[in-house]
């Protein structure tokens, strides 16, 4: 049996999984603020699903998602947890008792997505995750490609209008800014709210709103368009908290590109829009994907 632990931006989801990657048990509860709430977190819902699971902690394999960079099992920059260092894999073995896989929390759910849908190894994919940030996990050859420094899919920080809104990292523009729930709130500026609060007050006509969801609507076009263009994968599924939005996210975006491949023969041969395959927002992909790491895949 597998253990896997999703530590996102506002939830820490646990579950215990089988070789085939189907859940027999999961723990969801709000995420830890700083280094030591984040694995006290951790190590509580680990510990609850593994009880609703019926199997011991040295039963299971343990592997971690986490926002941030990740090197050897130490996070960094990890801004939604309020971490900016932390030896997870030590820090969590402590607790635990067994050093746990760690990786960064999109490529262990994209490495979910993929194993999820069961298309073949040779199947390339990108997982985009609008959730509190925005990133993309990247499923090449069967392998998840982190690149030279941990850093591949961090396409959040790539800018698309350098006039355009300034983000948490200091720059004008950029694709988290217009297509996470932090940027949404952000551009809100309004104390307290959410990205939900944004989309809510859009559909009840407030123009400044709709014209944040607007930018939604061309940030996640954007995203799939990098994301084609840079690495031609077979599909991109979305996934993150932003995907409870519905139909009118991703209907804005198919819009945005439908007008891209008008305007380009180019585009037009890419499909673009065939290519963006929403999942479903209950899916648990990262926790899953997780597991499966501390299983010794991806």
């Amino acid at each position: 049996m597998h253990l896997g632990i999703d530590i996102g931006g506002t939830k820490t989801d646990a579950v215990v999984v089988d070789a085939a990657g189907e859940v027999r048990a999961r723990d969801r509860r709000p995420s830890g603020r700083g280094a030591d709430e984040v694995v006290a977190v951790a190590l509580e819902s680990a510990r609850a699903a593994c009880d609703a699971a019926g199997v011991a902690p040295e039963d299971v394999t343990v592997g971690i998602g986490t926002p941030g960079t990740v090197v050897d099992g130490v996070v960094s920059h990890a801004v939604n947890l309020r971490v900016d260092r932390l030896d997870l894999a030590a820090e969590f073995a402590a607790g635990w008792g067994a050093r746990p896989a760690v990786d960064n929390d999109v490529n262990v759910a994209a490495l979910g997505a993929w194993i999820l849908a069961g298309d073949g190894a040779d199947r390339s994919m990108a997982y985009l995750n609008l959730g509190t940030g925005l990133a993309a996990g990247l499923v090449l050859g069967g392998k998840v490609w982190r690149g030279a420094r941990g850093a591949a899919g961090e396409i959040g920080h790539i800018s698309v209008d350098p006039a355009g809104p300034v983000g948490a990292d200091g720059l004008p523009g950029g694709l988290e800014t217009y297509a996470s729930g932090s940027g949404l709130a952000l551009q809100w500026a309004v104390d307290g709210a959410t990205g939900r609060d944004v989309v809510a007050a859009a559909a009840s006509g407030d123009p400044r709103a709709r014209e944040i969801c607007e930018r939604a609507y061309y940030g996640l076009a954007s995203c799939v368009r990098v994301l084609v263009l840079t690495l031609d994968v077979d599909e991109v599924v979305i996934g993150g908290g932003m995907t409870a939005w519905g139909a009118d996210l991703m209907d804005g975006a198919r819009g945005i590109l439908g007008a891209w491949a008008g305007a380009s023969p180019f585009l037009a041969s890419l499909d673009l829009a065939g290519r963006m395959r929403p999942l479903g927002v209950d899916v648990p992909v990262a926790s899953v994907g997780a597991a499966m790491l501390g299983g010794g895949r991806g």
